[in-house]
């Protein structure tokens, strides 16, 4: 096949014929990341309305071939960190490997065998030297993270740099529905982030888009901000925020309503949080 220019605006999955992993330039790591992708079966437990994964179903994550995992991790590896890969994929400015990502097709944690693929991308930065500072990055929905498999596979990734990225787009039960299309509480919100946070550096990570060319009205801002608030009061852990808006149009029903949100609105959203004493980084 031919491979196209990385982008931020296309993370189209397939590259080099791989199956278990890709390359994408991320905006939010600033560089090249490799990510691992455990849901092929495109299925995940939430439905978020700005999902860009074609074809999303509900449901947990299918077996994975973990040897073949390791082969192209191995692969992808040294391929990224060749001067001609960086030379012909990535723009200049973003070229050099940030971390490997869990994310993938769906909500990673849910596969049975997170915690062998968490070994296998620890072995692989281990064997080499030169990556020892490749951070692994868990985008997660923290649906799973209670579970002790899961909590000592996120404990591992420590050992390089180890953060979770923990989605929390608003801040009560009828906005997430409306936007994650799943029944949640903050309660179960709130005991999830709590639970992992102190084995695993945490960041909470938002997006926020327009619907109908409208962004989030001033009432929804404030559920969030006070979730937010209560979560820093109750003294969990997190290392801040990490605010984003659409780079790449949703590929769910209805999806053609979202847009993304101007920078000066998230500048402003992003000030009312560093209110509270949160960090925030915005991309």
């Amino acid at each position: 096949m031919t491979e196209t220019r990385l982008s931020f605006t296309d993370h189209n999955r397939p590259f080099f014929g791989l199956e278990t992993v890709y390359p994408v330039v991320s905006r939010r790591a600033g560089g090249v990341s490799v990510g691992i992708n455990l849901n092929q079966n495109n299925a995940c437990n939430w439905a978020c309305e700005y999902c860009q994964v074609p074809g999303l179903v509900r449901g947990k994550a299918a077996p994975t071939d973990l040897n073949q995992l390791e082969r192209e991790l191995n692969f992808l590896l040294d391929a990224v960190t060749q001067e001609a890969f960086l030379e012909t994929y990535v723009p200049v400015e973003l070229r050099h490997l940030k971390d490997i990502a869990f994310s993938g097709n769906g909500e990673p944690t849910s596969s049975d065998q997170f915690s062998g693929a968490m070994d296998i991308a620890l072995r692989a930065l281990e064997q080499r030297p030169p990556l020892h500072s490749v951070k692994i990055i868990t985008i997660t929905n923290g649906s799973h993270v209670q579970e002790p498999a899961v909590l000592h596979a996120l404990e591992s990734s420590t050992k390089h740099g180890g953060e979770l990225w923990f989605k929390i787009d608003r801040g009560s039960s009828e906005d997430i529905w409306q936007v994650n299309q799943i029944h949640l509480s903050l309660q179960q919100i709130q005991h999830r982030l709590a639970t992992v946070a102190p084995h695993c550096p945490t960041w909470i990570q938002t997006c926020m888009t327009t619907r109908d060319g409208v962004a989030p009205s001033t009432e929804e801002v404030q559920r969030y901000l006070d979730f937010i608030r209560h979560i820093k009061d109750a003294q969990i852990p997190i290392k801040g925020i990490l605010l984003y808006t659409l780079a790449r149009l949703s590929l769910q029903p209805g999806g053609t309503r979202l847009g993304a949100i101007p920078g000066t609105w998230m500048a402003a959203l992003a000030e009312k949080i560093e209110a509270l004493g949160v960090p925030v980084v915005t991309v």
